[in-house]
């Protein structure tokens, strides 16, 4: 069906409302009219994203609604009966809507909803599905996108995003639901009567804020100084503010500064246009409250606080956006040279990180007698592997991270977590300031005892059809090209996660990868340099990781320059 006949088929509903189809019918740009009708907006292995509006490539109640009415054929052919389902969302405008939406379609396919009325950070989700005992979960959000966007997240009994089996099996009843005419829904009253909809209260609140404050490392250390800390922190108009601030006012820190002008949550996002803690431009208030506050620490969590970004002050006075990885490799250093020194680091931990996420950690997770395990881009994935731990035993979960500015420790979350990372970063800035250091004198330490290694994102916008269609022949392209050479550097492995296949240049041997299937390409270089390029799976984007590594930080500094220029030319020539 092309997309005229979509058009058509939207105008000519019974369901779709007045306001919706006036909405299409007002445009008069042909290439917006396609690209919201183009394509059903795709279900995918995470749930949905894409800018809110009219039309079945958009982001509105019957899009959602699908969705919905597939999950909820998957769950009640799944487990027949007691089948429960939590939900939550953030601050983004329609996000209130859209989980009503969900759990009233959810209620009238015969599923129990406990439903968040307010806004909620999406890892409380994740604990709350395992805490209630739940077969699914859903948190609306599209978590640091621009303003437009909003999304929906679907979760597994374990409190994880679904993996790829099962997230296949949701998106052919997803499919399947071919008109929005079979969507199933009841009444909020009908649903309350029923008792198939329930309002979540405190007592899951507390539950998971206890939960957080157990995973405080140095006890002591905290009840004693944490009040001698000053924190700015920006919850950026999202969920963090109550849950963050809630965590830490129980643990003794007295002194958390907010930004007030991006206290409340707010959809529009007024002081972020793109309201992502990598974007140093969401600091701006905070770095004005500074030149009074002066702040041991300054952080800011994403609209669904899963992710979190660290401002620290450099030995030269300026304040610095840490990338994600330079507090991955702050927090792997602390949890485990801390769980060290208390005689609590145990004989098979593990620490995950994703494929292109830095390759600094490797060494401090050896120092400390810790498996590295890589996983897919994706928290997902790490989720999937606390589940096996949890199963097998074979190894102790202590830490996960990705370089998009995610961290989880602890067992009873399965997602990324910005308010167990808050904590965590807060009693490591008190850790070092006890030693009478700042985190970036940690930081500096880290790199001189375990090396200098520098890495940097390049994100490649392509709108639309003709952009997705770009991505996938340009990484078809680089499949067919030779590589040998980068900057001098010789290619000594080459990874192709499509076609799960390792190849190492210097052993003239190829293995399997032992990971799901992936659009995405690796290339490691005998210098420690290396690349990887993807498809964005929640933006119309093509990513391009680099790293390198150097004798010192002015080293490793010039050597990204120099990498990411012939890299990036290679990449460009594909598309």
């Amino acid at each position: 069906m092309n997309f005229r006949e979509q058009y058509e088929r939207w105008i000519n509903s019974n369901v779709i409302s007045d306001e919706m189809k006036n909405e299409v019918r007002n445009i008069t740009d042909e290439k917006e009219l396609e690209d919201r009708f183009y394509k059903e907006l795709a279900f995918g292995t995470g749930g949905l994203r894409g800018v809110m509006g009219a039309g079945t490539n958009r982001m509105n109640i019957y899009t959602v609604g699908k969705a919905t009415q597939g999950f909820a054929d998957y769950l009640n052919e799944r487990f027949k009966h007691d089948v429960s389902v939590a939900i939550a969302h953030d601050s983004r405008n329609m996000s209130d809507e859209f989980a009503k939406a969900a759990a009233l379609t959810l209620c009238a396919n015969g599923i129990k909803v406990y439903l968040f009325e307010t806004l909620r950070p999406t890892p409380m989700l994740s604990f709350t599905v395992r805490h209630l005992s739940c077969k699914g979960g859903i948190v609306i959000t599209a978590s640091h996108n621009p303003k437009q966007y909003n999304g929906y997240k679907v979760y597994g009994e374990d409190g994880g995003q679904v993996t790829d089996e099962h997230a296949n099996e949701i998106i052919t009843k997803v499919n399947d639901v071919t008109d929005y005419d079979s969507i199933k829904t009841i009444s909020e009253y009908d649903a309350v009567k029923s008792g198939l909809l329930v309002y979540i209260g405190e007592e899951v609140d507390k539950a998971y804020i206890e939960n957080v404050k157990s995973l405080a490392i140095r006890k002591e250390l905290v009840e004693k100084n944490a009040k001698d800390l000053e924190i700015i922190y920006t919850p950026i108009h999202g969920s963090g503010n109550v849950p963050v601030r809630r965590v830490l006012s129980e643990l003794g820190y007295e002194n958390v500064h907010v930004v007030k002008e991006q206290e409340n949550p707010d959809g529009n996002f007024p002081t972020a246009s793109y309201p992502n803690p990598e974007n140093p431009d969401v600091f701006k208030l905070a770095l004005k409250m500074a030149e009074e506050v002066k702040p041991d620490i300054i952080f800011g969590t994403d609209p669904d606080c899963d992710r979190i970004g660290v401002v620290v002050k450099n030995n030269s006075g300026e304040y610095k956006v840490l990338t994600g990885n330079q507090t991955g490799i702050l927090l792997t250093n602390y949890v485990l040279s801390s769980l060290k020194e208390l005689g609590k680091l145990p004989e098979n931990g593990a620490v995950i990180k994703t494929i292109v996420t830095t390759e600094a950690v490797r060494n401090i997770a050896k120092d400390y007698n810790v498996e590295l395990i890589d996983v897919l881009t994706g928290f997902k994935y790490i989720g999937e592997k606390i589940k096996e731990f949890e199963e097998t035993k074979s190894n102790k979960f202590l830490l996960g991270f990705e370089e998009s500015y995610g961290y989880l420790a602890g067992e009873f979350v399965r997602d990324k977590d910005a308010v167990i990372a808050s904590m965590l970063i807060a009693e490591m800035t008190l850790y070092y300031k006890s030693k009478g250091m700042t985190l970036y004198d940690g930081l500096m330490n880290i790199y001189e005892k375990y090396g200098f290694h520098k890495e940097q994102l390049v994100s490649i916008e392509l709108e639309g059809k003709e952009g997705q269609e770009k991505i996938s022949s340009c990484l078809d392209k680089m499949r067919q090209n030779e590589i040998t050479e980068i900057n001098g550097a010789k290619l000594v492995r080459k990874y192709d996660y499509e076609m799960s296949k390792e190849v190492d240049l210097v052993a003239n041997e190829t293995k399997k990868i032992n990971l799901p299937v992936s659009n995405v390409l690796k290339y490691v270089f005998d210098d420690q340099s290396w690349f990887v390029v993807r498809p964005s799976g929640t933006e119309p984007k093509m990513k391009v990781y680099l790293a390198v590594a150097g004798s010192s930080l002015e080293d490793s500094e010039k050597k990204i320059v120099e990498f990411k220029e012939k890299v990036m030319t290679l990449v460009k020539s594909m598309l």
